[in-house]
Formats: C-alpha cells, sequence, structure tokens
C-alpha cells in the first residue's frame, strides 16, 4: 500500500481529532463568521506526484481555503432558503460517511440503511401528520424529489393513455397545470421530456401568489383525455403563499388528475398548530416534495419524497433498474434501486434520523416557531421605517422588502453593499415582477439579537447609499 495511505491508516485517531477541532472551533464561533462571502478566484496548479499527506492537506486547506468559507450555515444566512445543520444532524452525516453503505437493499447482507431509511420515512410521516399508504425515499434536493415525482406521475399518464412511456418514451402531449411553479419543479418537467413549454399556467389570485381554483377547474373541465398532472405550492419561493389545498383536494373527487405538491420547506408549518391548516387535504396528493436542508436543518444534500403506494406499479415501471427474471418481485425484494433516478446513494437518511430522534417533534416546533416569529419582528422593523416598505405580506417565514422611492440601480447597489459588509447576506427576488430583497428565516440557531445585528446593518447601509 502507498506509503501515504499506511501512515493515515495508521494515525487516524489523530487525523480525526484535528478534524473535529476544526469542526468544533467552526461551530462556537459560526457567530462571528461573515455570512457572505469574498469575490473569489478559480487557482490553477498541477496534480503532485508525490502526496502531501492528509494532516499537510488539512493545514493547506485551513490556510488557503477555511477563511474563504461564509457562515451559510450560521444565524444570519438569510438566502436561498438554506438551513443550518443540527448538531445531531452532522453526527449523523459523519457516521453516514464513515459506515458508508451503499443505501439500497433491505435484505440485510450486512447493511441495514435501507430499513433505517423506511423506518426514518415512518417517523416523517408521524411528524407531518400524514397517512402511512404514503411510501417514500431519499434523494439529493428538491429538484430530484420533484423529477421522481413527476418521473412517476408521467408513467401514470402514459398507462391511462393506453401505452408505457418508460419503454417508448412521451408520444403525446401531456397536460400540466400550475400557477407559479418553482424553477426546480420547471426543471424537472424539461429533464423528463414532458416540455416545460407545455405547463398551462393557471391565473392566480388578486394580490397572491396562489392558484385560482375555480380557473383550476375550468381548466379540468375543457380536458378531454381526463388525464392531467397538477401542480401545486405549498410555500412559494417569494412570499411563501399556499394553494388552497384544501379545495384542490375536493376537485380530485370529480376530476381524474395526478396531485403533485412541492412543499420544499412549506411543509414544515404542518408542525405548528396555528399554521397547519395551510396544508390541510395535501394527505388526498399523489406525491409530495420536502426539502430536507433546508428547515429541517440537516447538511446538504438531502431531500425526501412521498408517493401513495397505490402507484407503486407505475413507480416501479419508472425506475426498475433491471427487467431480468432473476432479480424477482421488486416488493418482495425490495430495493431503492428500483423506486427512484439513483443506483448510487449514500446514507441519506441518518442524519435526519439522528437528528428527529435527537429533537423530537417539540424541538421542530419550536425552531419553526421561532423563525416565524422572527421574520414578524423584522416585518414590524420595516412597516415601522421610513427607510423601507414591505413589497409582499409576510405570510409565514419570508420577508420581501425594498427601498422606498429609490432607483432599481440603487436598490441593487443598496444589497450589494449589505452584503458586502459580511454580517448578514440576503437576497435579490421579484414578487409579482416587482424587485425586491428577500430574507428567508429557516436557521436553527437564529435569535433575536441577529435581528437587532440585522437593523442595525439595514441602518447602517441605508447611511451609505444615501450619501452617494
Amino acid at each position: 500500500m502507498y506509503k501515504e495511505l499506511t501512515n493515515d491508516q495508521e494515525n487516524i485517531a489523530e487525523l480525526l481529532a484535528l478534524v473535529t477541532q476544526l469542526a468544533q472551533q467552526r461551530f462556537q464561533n459560526i457567530d462571528n463568521i461573515p455570512a457572505a462571502a469574498k469575490p473569489q478566484k478559480v487557482k490553477n496548479y498541477p496534480l503532485p506526484l508525490e502526496g502531501l499527506g492528509t494532516t499537510a492537506v488539512l493545514e493547506k486547506f485551513k490556510t488557503e481555503y477555511q477563511h474563504l468559507m461564509c457562515g451559510s450555515s450560521g444565524p444570519r444566512y438569510w438566502g436561498y432558503v438554506t438551513g443550518g445543520a443540527t448538531p445531531a444532524s452532522v453526527l449523523g452525516d459523519w457516521l453516514a460517511t464513515m459506515f458508508d453503505q451503499n443505501t439500497q437493499s433491505v435484505q440485510g447482507r450486512g447493511d441495514v440503511s435501507a430499513i433505517i431509511e423506511k423506518e426514518t420515512i415512518q417517523l416523517l410521516l408521524d411528524f407531518f401528520e400524514l397517512p402511512t399508504h404514503f411510501f417514500g425515499g431519499f434523494v439529493t434536493g428538491a429538484t430530484m424529489s420533484n423529477f421522481t415525482c413527476l418521473g412517476v406521475a408521467r408513467q401514470w399518464i402514459g398507462k391511462n393513455q393506453n401505452y408505457d412511456i418508460a419503454r417508448t418514451g412521451v408520444q403525446k402531449l401531456i397536460q400540466i397545470a400550475a400557477g407559479l411553479p418553482h424553477s426546480s419543479v420547471i426543471k424537472g418537467i424539461a429533464m423528463l421530456g414532458m416540455g416545460s413549454a407545455n405547463i398551462h399556467k393557471i391565473p392566480l389570485l388578486e394580490d397572491r401568489e396562489a392558484i385560482d381554483v375555480d380557473k383550476l377547474e375550468a381548466f379540468l373541465k375543457q380536458q378531454t383525455s381526463g388525464e392531467v398532472i397538477v401542480l401545486s405550492s405549498a410555500g412559494t419561493v417569494n412570499s411563501v403563499d399556499f394553494d388552497d389545498l384544501k379545495a384542490i383536494s375536493a376537485l380530485k373527487e370529480t376530476y381524474n388528475f395526478w396531485w403533485h405538491i412541492d412543499a420544499a420547506f412549506g411543509g414544515m408549518v404542518a408542525c405548528v398548530e396555528d399554521k397547519k391548516h395551510l396544508v390541510a387535504g395535501w394527505e388526498k396528493a399523489d406525491s409530495i416534495t420536502v426539502d430536507c436542508h433546508k428547515w429541517f436543518n440537516v447538511p446538504y444534500d438531502s431531500a425526501l419524497f412521498f408517493i401513495q403506494e397505490k402507484h407503486q406499479k407505475r413507480q416501479i415501471e419508472t425506475y426498475q433498474n433491471s427487467n431480468a427474471p432473476y432479480l424477482g418481485n421488486p416488493m418482495e425484494n425490495f430495493s431503492y434501486l428500483n423506486f427512484l433516478p439513483e443506483n448510487s446513494r449514500r446514507f441519506r437518511a441518518l442524519p435526519v434520523w439522528f437528528s428527529l430522534m435527537a429533537y423530537g417533534k417539540k424541538g421542530y416546533q419550536e425552531i419553526v416557531k421561532r423563525n416565524i416569529n422572527l421574520a414578524d419582528q423584522l416585518t414590524t422593523y420595516i412597516k415601522a421605517s421610513i427607510h423601507f416598505e414591505l413589497v409582499a405580506p409576510t405570510r409565514v417565514n419570508v420577508v420581501c422588502f425594498k427601498l422606498v422611492n429609490f432607483s432599481q440601480e440603487i436598490q441593487n447597489l443598496f444589497l450589494q453593499t449589505l452584503n458586502s459588509r459580511r454580517k448578514i447576506f440576503i437576497t435579490p427576488s421579484l414578487y409579482k415582477g416587482e424587485a425586491c430583497f428577500r430574507a428567508a428565516f429557516v436557521n436553527w440557531q437564529t435569535t433575536q439579537k441577529d435581528i437587532a445585528i440585522a437593523i442595525e446593518e439595514l441602518e447602517a447601509t441605508y447611511q451609505i447609499i444615501k450619501t452617494r
């Protein structure tokens, strides 16, 4: 064996201790790590012929790259709906890497990871108060979760039209209806060959990002084929608006359509008593997407899908790895290999299992409620300010606002200046075509102290911009 590998094997305890020390320092100092990254350039350097050794490489990383890593898992990183990583989820993620299981089969052979994954899905159904007739699994993110669900929806449409899309490809136009789908949903439709341009945009309610259910029903009445994919939002990316899921679930009794709900982070409201009405009726959906590296606060990459078990035949037709007879019945010889796009997949369920078991439902309820309350506090400041104004109502945990009476050029300069100060990080967005700033609260570490810092930064940045 190459000498450096032998040395690492012999000194593994020391190496792990060094990494543990680095992780401990980051956890303890995350509050002081800049929320935004500095501009960076790609370096060009040759691969060394002789290895440097892991200890030396760790030092090189600390010297050259660690200081460039922004606090994206910290309490004031409010862009892109990025959660932090709870201590329990980090431990679970480390163990997932250390045990290095290819999570597929529940048949054993030294690997219990798929069993833990199925058990974690049951815990999550309990968490979301969804019925046990949903089947689920873990993928990389909301994009792949939406893709997985819509792949089965596509197969369901084909079978209703008497052909097998998984075998022969898309031969007929597939009708898709949506109000304001997330870009990841549109991307999934494009990758599946259904054509993103074929999405029929149903009008939204006035002053809302929610679909007009009456207009949706009118569209469904016009469909002569009878088979449609309906896309719903359980938390839009801009203002966290929710389609009327209860009203759409009632349409299922009259019309034949596949109902997919993108609940990437909005689904978390199911655990909060005064917000759970926003997802009432979602138990009637055919498929649901939830992103775990957002409000669940586990490390990247992690998301899950829920698909009703009655669709498992279509799911197997879509994702079965081989039609070889010797593999037997995919349900009797269960393997995730036959139920989702990936063949090789890491043990993503373990960080979620660790965090769920460590903090329980009450722990996550506290995180969700606190984030909603902090969003309300920032909203209160914006409403009272003479410098800023809300662009959209704060419905859950995202605040959309802008400067009062300034050009778009100055708005852009303000955001650039604010983020360059690196105390907080927020992103630009569009609400009904109007440019704004967007602050998303999903991190378990964010507190009132961070709101106070944010207000100071907003005021200080305003004074800088005002003098230009």
